[in-house]
């Protein structure tokens, strides 16, 4: 390798020149993991859920593990970012230095062989000129010395040629000596630097540059190791976020998912019970043993409200319209009261089958049947949520009263801490003036106490509203099970307007009862026909029913329900005198008779 300085150089520069190709390859890589984790990070932002209130919480296990899965991988996007992190500063940061470093090695090694060789170029071309002297000088005494000896042979020569011709062949000859000595000296000089150059000099510097080149391959081999090691030490914590996403897979129950359904949508209602048997048969068995509609009706047989409606809406008149009948008055012994299963009384109208047939008759007109419903949805829309909800059903109601009990109590706690930080803080400007005045905490202790009244009270509202409900709820089992008794023991006596009496020599038969004056609505908007009665109920609390469609009730009022709540928080209920309209059902309470429901 003595003389492949030129080859040397050339590999030392591609060395380095690999050593810069794979730091940008590590710096692409890098660049890949750093994108890697922002594009990670933003769908785990794009699909995570925005803050938002407690109500909208993800409670299904499904949703829960999807959101844990997301944070998982977050984390995993930041272990990508880790693994950048460590590569850019163990490895390509090191790679970068440490290429500036062997550049400035190299170019000093190649400096000192250059200078070394230059120096033995310079030696050279002293011996070599040395030589070619003392080589013209030898040629210029050997014709000295021919001139000289051809002189001295020649006759005819003079004695002073002769002599100037030896006088210059001694000068050349002395000339030739010096520039032996001066080229030997040389020459062993260029020898000695030569020897020097191939065996010290150069040697030396292709030794450090042998050096420089295996301590970059170790370095190359240090970076290897480096960029694998930034990977390996976050397997560990990558492999925790992996199993964090299978326990989040794990963490599923459908059952669970279900239940919250359950709970979240469960109203607290009872399913409707079965549909009574409506016999349309008895009209025409009593019209034929008793042969004309003037004959009294036997004692043992029962008008059914619903058959004779029925009837009246399946007539057709000879000129469009049927003729409204006047009612005929109200006879004491036509009203007498009857007692409801929670001791409640309330009136009943014992009516004669024909004159209560007489009095559902109405105008034939075109109706529009969908007028009730027009107006109770109105209602709905326009009526408020109210402050103790009772706009929602039992249950969903109970839920969202205890959610706010359960504020209240945390608000209340938060106030009573700064209540007691505020007093202990008190007690330390009193000990110690110099930290502040007292009274300037009075203003906000007060605020404090006054925010810690408001609270209870409150509390103590929601609680009552709480307890209401619940009491509600239990009681309204409990009636069911005893309507269920009752309709057993009174074998289906049944009121016109669908309640039950307790005993049958009450059933005092009379004349109708008018429900509503004939002009109370115009007949394009009259409703199709009176809705039986499906039960009773009783007001708790007063309702003024300012708005279209309600019904104002006192407190104690003893009204008809003629359609039940259909989970809005409302219920369709009828006065004595014919007045319809809807109340909120949680200012009622209700009983069902299990005959009449679903009439």
């Amino acid at each position: 390798l003595k003389d492949q300085f030129d080859n040397l150089d050339k590999h030392t520069q591609w060395g380095i020149d690999f050593l810069e190709k794979y730091a940008k390859f590590v710096k692409e890589r890098i660049e890949i993991e750093q994108n890697y984790a922002k594009q990670l990070r933003n769908l785990v932002k794009k699909y995570c859920p925005k803050r938002s209130p407690k109500d909208e919480e993800p409670r299904f296990t499904s949703c829960i593990a999807f959101f844990n899965i997301l944070n998982e991988l977050n984390d995993y996007a930041g272990q990508r970012e880790v693994v950048a992190e460590e590569m850019g500063h163990r490895v390509y940061g090191e790679l970068m230095r440490y290429s500036h470093d062997l550049k400035t090695e190299r170019k000093m090694h190649l400096q000192e062989g250059r200078k070394a060789q230059q120096y033995l170029d310079m030696c050279w071309k002293q011996m070599d000129n040395s030589k070619k002297k003392f080589e013209r000088e030898c040629r210029e005494a050997e014709k000295a010395q021919q001139s000289y000896e051809r002189l001295d042979n020649d006759t005819n020569a003079t004695k002073a040629d002769v002599e100037k011709a030896k006088q210059q062949l001694n000068l050349r000859t002395h000339m030739a000596d010096e520039n032996k000595n001066e080229y030997a000296a040389q020459l062993q000089n260029f020898n000695g630097e030569q020897h020097k150059h191939y065996y010290i000099v150069i040697p030396q510097i292709y030794k450090q540059l042998q050096e420089m080149d295996e301590r970059r391959t170790i370095k190359l081999s240090e970076c290897y190791k480096g960029f694998a090691d930034s990977e390996r030490k976050v397997i560990p914590i990558i492999s925790k976020c992996l199993e964090g996403m299978i326990l989040a897979a794990k963490s599923v129950d459908e059952h669970r998912d279900s239940q919250l359904v359950i709970d979240c949508f469960k109203s607290g209602f009872e399913p409707p019970g079965d549909f009574p048997f409506e016999d349309y048969s008895q009209n025409i068995y009593r019209t034929i043993s008793d042969g004309t509609i003037s004959t009294p009706k036997q004692e043992g047989m029962r008008i059914d409200t619903k058959t004779t409606v029925g009837k009246a809406k399946g007539k057709l008149w000879l000129f469009g319209k049927k003729p409204k009948p006047q009612s005929p008055p109200l006879t004491p012994t036509s009203l007498y009261t009857s007692s409801t299963p929670n001791g409640s009384q309330y009136p009943i109208f014992s009516i004669e089958p024909v004159h209560y047939c007489m009095s559902d008759i109405k105008t034939g007109k075109p109706r529009i049947p969908s007028f009730r419903s027009l107006k109770r949805g109105f209602f709905c829309l326009q009526g408020p949520a109210l402050e103790d909800f009772s706009h929602l059903p039992p249950e969903q109601r109970r839920k969202k009263l205890q959610q706010r009990i359960d504020e209240l109590n945390r608000e209340l706690q938060k106030e009573t801490d700064q209540k007691d930080a505020l007093i202990k803080m008190k007690d330390v400007y009193e000990k110690n003036p110099q930290m502040g005045d007292p009274s300037s905490l009075q203003p906000k202790l007060t605020e404090t106490m006054s925010n810690m009244d408001r609270l209870r009270m409150e509390i103590h509202k929601n609680e009552a509203w709480l307890s209401e409900v619940e009491g509600k709820v239990a009681a309204r089992g409990d009636r069911r099970h005893s309507s269920d008794i009752n309709h057993l023991v009174t074998q289906g006596r049944e009121s016109p307007e669908g309640s039950y009496t307790d005993d049958a020599n009450q059933e005092v038969r009379g004349p109708p009862q008018q429900h509503a004056h004939p002009n109370e609505f115009d007949d394009e908007f009259e409703d199709d026909d009176p809705l039986p009665a499906i039960g009773h109920c009783k007001a708790i609390y007063p309702f003024d029913g300012h708005n279209e469609g309600t019904l104002a009730m006192k407190e104690g009022e003893i009204l008809y329900i003629i359609e039940e709540d259909k989970g809005d928080g409302w219920t369709r209920a009828r006065r004595h005198n014919g007045e319809e309209g809807y109340v909120p059902t949680s200012y009622i309470d209700v009983t069902l008779e299990k005959n009449s429901k679903g009439a």
